[in-house]
């Protein structure tokens, strides 16, 4: 049975942790519109009197001494991002600008209520606010560092200046498997072909329909892009395409939103001939059932609802740049391009078709292209580019940020390895992720780091299916506070 109840959750296990995550999930936080995040976090060190600095990005830095007897250790860098991916269902009402996350207990997992939870990177964020806080957790000499805009852009972590930290061993609190060492991650780049097209009267003799695409299960375009969930851009294409012959003209298509979300909705406005009405009907019932069984092991709630409506514009694209767009959509690749030959499971090289409008005049189509190999990267980019501009679009690229090169002979793997077997008598498991996680960035500006990223574990990340396994967390939570007594002496 689900509760909406805060005071519930700050009860939780550890209780230090819990109440801060409830604390911080009640600040609005949105990627780009973190500001009351920045603010909130910069009192908070402010108020425990510990040195605290807001660099021109609005990252926070705030920095606690060792505690007695710990002052020789290496110095460590906690490191978690401010913002969340605010996405919410249907029908649900929620300003993620203006309000915080409620949330709800189901079971051994909190979750919230239609919207994501914000445990992506909220969870990172209450770990090293509780430490920061603490008066008995014995640590190293510490720096907590606070980025912003980790989710669109990685700003706060582009746009760091070297110098400023002084850490040698940096803790990422991001990755979303409680068994996991994450010691590498990909890289990304925006790929975006905006494009404009003709428009035309409304044909006489069309009915206008809506089509709408619901109810897939979406996610992380990283972490799940190998899991093959449907894409909603992509199926509502595979629509439009099918009969684009039969007499079909679009109005307008509204398809996906976050680019590093895989995109769950899409809708579209079309228009078609009566004499065409009951041919183009039984082919999108045929492609319905087909597209629904395709789709049922990973997507079982997909809804394709097709239905008469009223017309949203009295414009349709014209013909020749309906071919055109259509045919950009269905060439352009999406999931997974290439897995990585030396480590099992593992993905190198995908792309998410994030975003599909066309609306008067003008079309955009958004994508989020991901690889751990600078060239794979490229390659793909140039892939996507190719099939854009023969239909015409400008190409533009923004956002690109390296990969982490994995360091099979760094020196806190081989700690928290050998900490994690002692602790939960099994071998963690040791890989690079998918996703694109601030560490390469940030070990580009200070190469010395020795860098590792961990966490609770979170599922449904950037979708409102988001929840984090409430045991997990105070098995990530011990498992942190053993490897802060554990960081070696500071050798000269």
């Amino acid at each position: 049975m689900k509760k909406n109840m805060n005071e519930a959750i700050a009860r939780l296990d550890p209780q230090i942790l819990w109440k801060n995550f409830v604390a911080f999930n009640a600040i609005p936080r949105p990627s780009k519109k973190e500001q009351k995040a920045i603010e909130f976090v910069e009192n908070f060190g402010k108020k425990l009197g510990l040195e605290t600095i807001r660099d021109k990005a609005g990252n926070v830095i705030i920095r606690k001494p060792a505690t007695p007897g710990m002052e020789n250790r290496k110095p460590v860098i906690l490191q978690a991002h401010l913002d969340m991916v605010p996405q919410k269902n249907k029908g649900v009402e929620h300003n993620f600008e203006t309000e915080g996350i409620h949330m709800l207990i189901d079971g051994d997992w909190v979750t919230a209520d239609g919207t994501t939870l914000g445990a992506d990177n909220g969870i990172g964020v209450a770990a090293i606010m509780a430490i920061l806080e603490s008066e008995d957790i014995p640590h190293p000499p510490l720096e907590a560092l606070f980025t912003i805009d980790e989710e669109t852009g990685m700003t706060g972590a582009h746009e760091l200046q070297p110098g400023l930290l002084k850490g040698k061993i940096m803790l990422n609190l991001d990755t979303e498997n409680d068994r996991e060492l994450d010691i590498g991650c990909a890289g990304g780049i925006d790929v975006t072909a905006n494009g404009s097209y003709q428009s035309e009267p409304l044909p006489p003799e069309h009915k206008i329909y809506r089509l709408f695409v619901k109810g897939l299960t979406g996610g992380h375009s990283g972490m799940d892009i190998h899991l093959y969930r449907g894409n909603a851009n992509k199926i509502m294409n595979r629509l439009l395409f099918e009969v684009q012959n039969d007499g079909l003209r679009i109005l307008q298509v509204h398809g996906g939103g976050l680019r590093n979300a895989i995109p769950r909705e899409s809708e579209a406005f079309v228009a078609i001939h009566e004499n065409k009405e009951d041919i183009i009907k039984e082919k999108w019932d045929k492609l319905k059932k087909d597209i629904l069984h395709e789709h049922q092991m990973q997507d079982p709630g997909l809804e394709i609802h097709i239905e008469q409506s009223h017309a949203p514009t009295d414009q349709v694209m014209s013909s020749v740049d309906q071919f055109k767009f259509l045919r950009a959509v269905y060439g352009a690749h999406n999931g997974v391009y290439r897995m990585t030959p030396h480590i099992p499971d593992l993905v190198e090289t995908s792309n998410n078709v994030a975003q599909v409008f066309a609306e008067n005049g003008k079309i955009r189509i958004g994508n989020l292209t991901r690889s751990s190999v600078e060239s794979g990267k490229k390659d793909l980019v140039n892939a996507l580019r190719s099939v854009f501009e023969l239909a015409g679009y400008e190409v533009t690229t923004a956002g690109d940020y390296p990969g982490w090169e994995p360091d099979a002979n760094s020196e806190i793997l081989h700690l928290m390895k050998d900490l994690y077997v002692r602790m939960f008598n099994e071998e963690p498991v040791v890989e690079a992720c998918h996703a694109g996680l601030e560490c390469g960035i940030l070990k580009s500006k200070y190469p010395g780091l020795d860098v590792i990223s961990f966490g609770p574990t979170i599922e449904g990340a950037h979708s409102p299916d988001e929840r984090v396994n409430i045991p997990s967390v105070k098995k990530f939570w011990n498992y942190l506070l053993e490897t802060l007594k554990k960081i070696p002496e500071n050798n000269p």
